[in-house]
């Protein structure tokens, strides 16, 4: 549904001289004054995102933020400040609203975040979170999916698959790893991965016009996928490339900066090339034989 939402909505909003970045982005770059402000604002919901029966509510105030700031990185923009909504459970909702926040604050400190407010409701269903976040363009100005190139090689930030065993509540968003990056190297897209390594692959290559072959011998599989693997029967590259909720980073990089990049590993997370850029549009696999298929774009659609 979101898909075709966006789509929708693309063909019907006009363009407006305050947009640099509209509908479509990890972020949309409003211009006010100097190089704008990014905006990016993500909703979770009880039964969706999480379950309060089999998480602690501090977690899920914690993900609420780190996802908006995931959105950030994938922009390598310097985020700023949060206004936040919640709608709560008419029974113990201060309770919970107190524990979202408690979950909130100490990774909105971490990242010098304003917590500048927001709005609360309640109602007869489960807890509802909307986070908005503010930042500004940083380094070479932000980053698109539209950006990629055929040829540009595909580099990931960390590994994949199976955060469901914890990780999509715990992660840490590439936010510096983003800023660093950005400033010290010629990026030309990115995209994080929120809903699936094939998937979100799949939406920067649309965006950017082109394809993409992805070496699945080279995909780095987390810890997580194998152990999920292991119960549910499914192997771990599958995990991998369709759990989602990995939020590492997706970036397209021309190749004589990729290698560098490859060569020297500047961040503290592995960076691993797993295919490049072509110009045939679609995703594509190429397995450790050579052999070349059709990869499906899975992943996990709201």
């Amino acid at each position: 549904m979101e898909s075709e939402f966006i789509a929708w909505l693309r063909e019907r909003l006009p363009a407006h001289p305050r947009l640099g970045i509209g509908v479509g982005d990890d972020a949309a770059l409003v211009r006010m004054d100097g190089s704008g402000v990014l905006v990016s604002v993500d909703v979770l919901t009880e039964g969706v995102d999480f379950r309060l029966s089999e998480v602690d509510p501090r977690r899920v105030g914690r993900k609420a933020l780190a996802v908006n700031l995931s959105d950030m990185a994938a922009m390598a923009a310097q985020p700023r400040a949060i206004v936040v909504g919640v709608v709560l459970p008419r029974t113990h909702g201060l309770e919970l609203a107190q524990q979202l926040a408690a979950g909130m604050i100490p990774l909105a400190e971490q990242f010098d975040l304003a917590f500048a407010g927001g709005d609360t409701n309640t109602w007869d269903g489960g807890p509802v979170i909307s986070v908005t976040i503010l930042g500004e363009p940083a380094g070479r100005g932000p980053l698109r999916r539209s950006g990629a190139r055929p040829g540009d090689i595909i580099l990931v930030t960390g590994s994949f698959g199976g955060s469901i065993l914890g990780h999509q509540f715990d992660f840490v968003p590439r936010v510096r790893e983003a800023l660093a990056l950005n400033a010290g190297y010629e990026l030309h897209a990115a995209i994080d991965v929120s809903d699936g390594l094939a998937l979100d692959l799949s939406r920067l290559a649309r965006e950017s016009q082109c394809g993409a072959l992805v070496r699945i011998d080279q995909v780095p599989i987390a810890d997580a996928a194998c152990e999920l693997a292991r119960r549910d029967g499914r192997s771990p590259l599958q995990h991998a490339l369709a759990d989602g909720e990995d939020f590492e980073l997706i970036l397209a990089v021309p190749p004589d900066e990729a290698q560098r990049l490859l060569a020297t590993q500047p961040l503290d997370v592995p960076l691993t090339a797993i295919g490049e850029f072509v110009a045939e549009p679609g995703l594509w696999q190429v397995d450790a034989a050579g052999q070349r298929t059709k990869l499906p774009a899975s992943g996990y659609e709201h």
